[in-house]
């Protein structure tokens, strides 16, 4: 008769009141056994399969790992950069501060010693400015005006007299104890005010600097993360496909235990074992299996695990 074993395939089963001719038996359990090592044989090919591709997740997952430890590294170390450029940047607004303040101070004292020249200056002189403001006019005048040799000589001649005009007007008004004192104001403001400039200019440099280094990270740890997202993507695909395959290797290995039972059961009605010791032997041989299944790490139900403790081995 036909019967449905454990995984719904048919199998023939032999009646107990009229057992197999010894021939078709041989025959019966031959064919068994040589599906039962095609199951096992397909079994074994998706464990190997399965711990193949276990292998692989486990090295996505060091690589993922390892690529995100890079990207904690550099987004760390870039932020210090970050924090350094805003001190920096602070610092800048500080010192751009400064230098307007000397530059102001400057600029005040340049007007008082221009207002302190024209009032120190000689009874019925010109004032300085208006003789440089001459001689710049007539130095445009002789770099793009056609000149004759004698008119430009005689503009040449004027320019050298304004230019003496203007030293020794200065030669008189550096001789004046106030303009003097004014004079040496003014340039120790100018030295403090190129003083701060400079300040500027450095600390503007190191900030861009440091900007430059921490973008420079987290470009490079952008890239880093990107490798990381494809590797949790190749993780999670071979995690998927291990997951098959020891679902496909459990399968096969019940269907080599369902073949188990079929030829372990034929082989005890061909030697006559009374049913009750026939059940007693088969559940001995099933915690068996059950029990070789644990050892290899598969999980077990809960009837599995009466099964184990029926038999003594729990």
């Amino acid at each position: 008769m036909e019967a449905r074993d454990s995984s719904g395939k048919f199998y023939m089963a032999c009646e107990t009141s009229q057992p197999l001719p010894a021939r078709k038996r041989v025959t019966l359990l031959d064919e068994l056994q040589l599906k039962r090592e095609r199951e096992n044989q397909e079994a074994e090919r998706h464990r190997r399969r399965r711990d193949d591709l276990n292998d692989k997740t486990r090295e996505w997952v060091e690589k993922r790992d390892a690529l995100n430890g890079q990207v904690r590294a550099l987004v760390d170390e870039a932020t210090q950069h970050r924090i350094q450029r805003d001190e920096l940047n602070a610092a800048v607004r500080t010192a751009k501060e400064e230098r307007d303040k000397h530059n102001r101070r400057v600029n005040e004292l340049q007007d008082h010693l221009t207002e302190l020249k024209r009032r120190k200056l000689p009874r019925g002189a010109i004032p300085l400015g208006k003789l440089q403001q001459e001689v710049k006019r007539l130095e445009f005048k002789q770099m793009t005006s056609v000149l004759s040799v004698d008119k430009e000589r005689a503009l040449i001649d004027e320019i050298q007299r304004l230019q003496g005009e203007m030293k020794k007007l200065e030669r008189s008004l550096e001789e004046n104890e106030d303009v003097r004192k004014m004079k040496e104001e003014l340039t120790s403001a100018r030295d403090l005010a190129e003083e701060a400039h400079r300040q500027v200019s450095e600390l503007a440099e190191k900030a861009q600097a440091e900007h430059d280094q921490m973008t420079a990270l987290y470009e490079k740890g952008d890239a880093l993360r990107r490798e990381a997202d494809r590797a949790q993507e190749e993780f999670i695909k071979t995690k998927m496909l291990a997951d098959e395959e020891h679902r496909k290797h459990i399968d096969r290995i019940r269907q080599v235990h369902d073949y188990d039972k079929i030829i372990h059961g034929i082989w005890m009605k061909s030697r006559g074992v009374p049913e009750a010791a026939a059940e007693e032997v088969d559940a001995k041989k099933e915690a068996e299996l059950i029990f070789e299944r644990f050892k290899k790490g598969e999980k077990l139900s809960t009837d599995d695990l009466m099964t184990l403790q029926k038999s003594g081995y729990l």
